[in-house]
């Protein structure tokens, strides 16, 4: 009974909790809206509101806990039946609601804890944007000429090293060209050096058909007059 009532009173508290985180982040979003220069969490009562439910539940959390190890004990005394088995089902449904408590408790928390993180470094933000509007005019005028100063270095910078790039591809582009000159003049040498030996083998082989073409002859002549000589005798 004990442990019912007080997880009846948990899960109150944690659809209140939960409905309280909702409306934070909401409530935030409105206050900026309606006002830029409203605090967004300087002694907000829904923070308050928030640590006491936490604390509160934190509590119950605590209590429920005890009265599951003390339900344990129970079933592991000796005057009760180790195998009753809707005793042990009944023990593990509520250490499996209490689970489910812890963890959505502490999961709400978190959330709760990072919107607030977010309010806190929007407001930061905006102060300084506010910080800045309320300036005056001659700091805001020597931070635009600053503005202004760093990003002329920024393009100087850009175009720097374009320039380097554009230089680094040229220098590439004369190194290949220059490869291939030197790959073209080799081979005009080498077409050049075999050239002449291509002429001194054609003139060798002509001198020596003009050379075939001599002894051929002479030697048919020299037939022809024997030939004659014996026909006339």
């Amino acid at each position: 009974k004990q442990a019912r009532q007080l997880e009846n009173e948990l899960d109150l508290k944690l659809v209140s909790f939960s409905k309280l985180c909702t409306s934070y982040s909401s409530t935030r979003d409105g206050r900026r809206d309606s006002s830029d220069t409203t605090p967004l969490l300087n002694g907000s009562s829904q923070d308050r509101m928030f640590e006491t439910m936490a604390v509160e539940i934190e509590q119950l959390l605590g209590k429920l806990t005890g009265i599951n190890d003390k339900m344990a004990e129970y079933t592991n005394s000796a005057g009760v039946p180790s195998l009753n088995a809707a005793l042990m089902h009944t023990l593990q449904r509520h250490r499996d609601i209490l689970q489910d408590y812890t963890h959505e408790f502490h999961k709400t928390k978190a959330n709760f804890l990072a919107i607030r993180e977010r309010e806190n470094l929007l407001g930061s933000v905006r102060k300084d944007i506010e910080s800045y509007k309320s300036g005056s005019g001659v700091n805001n005028r020597r931070t635009e000429l600053f503005l202004k100063e760093h990003e002329h270095l920024r393009n100087s910078d850009r175009l720097i090293e374009e320039t380097i790039s554009i230089a680094m591809a040229t220098k590439e582009n004369m190194t290949s060209q220059r490869g291939m000159l030197k790959s073209i003049q080799s081979k005009m040498n080498t077409l050049a050096n075999r050239f002449p030996a291509v002429n001194s083998l054609i003139q060798r082989i002509n001198l020596r058909k003009r050379r075939d073409s001599l002894i051929l002859g002479g030697i048919i002549g020299i037939c022809t007059i024997l030939l004659l000589l014996y026909a006339f005798h």
